[in-house]
């Protein structure tokens, strides 16, 4: 079995980026294809995996020094801090509902009452109940696999900084 301290930072950087890559794939494939409007809260996560990414994806191109990594690293954990509060936030909506969800308007809605030009923005902000539980595996929602997968990246992102280098 491998183990993740002996991988160089450029190998840690690419696979992360393949992760959130494949997990923002799951997310359309969820919304496109089974049908579940992403809430705001889920389009702000989705903003997170995003960064993420991104991120890692330059991170492992450009495969920097020490200094480098740790920029990097942080970069990841910034972003991977942000999205885990809004997921925690979710979470906890998710939990505790309260009793007016203030999510913003369904799709038909927006498209029925705004023109296309007003809808579109409105339409990418997301138009899902953020309370409502409409998926889960293994008895978590979409929003607490997010705030799992977050949590693990911001971990991992740490460990990365505070990583000494090999002397090989």
């Amino acid at each position: 079995m491998m183990n993740p301290s002996t991988l160089s930072p450029r190998v840690l950087f690419l696979s992360l980026s393949a992760v959130c890559v494949g997990l923002l794939g799951f997310g359309l494939y969820l919304q496109h294809y089974v049908g579940l409007d992403p809430c705001p809260m889920c389009i702000m996560q989705r903003y997170a995996f995003i960064a993420i990414a991104v991120t890692a994806l330059v991170g492992g191109l450009h495969n920097p020094g020490r200094t480098g990594t740790r920029v990097y690293a942080g970069l990841t954990l910034l972003a991977a801090l942000t999205g885990g509060g809004i997921a925690a936030r979710q979470s906890w909506i998710q939990i505790y509902p309260p009793e007016v969800a203030e999510c913003g308007p369904d799709l038909e809605f927006m498209l029925g009452s705004f023109p296309l030009a007003d809808a579109l923005p409105m339409i990418f902000q997301g138009s899902g109940d953020c309370t409502k539980v409409d998926w889960s595996f293994l008895g978590l929602s979409i929003a607490n696999w997010s705030l799992v997968t977050l949590t693990l990246i911001a971990v991992g992102a740490i460990a990365l900084m505070l990583r000494r280098e090999s002397r090989a």
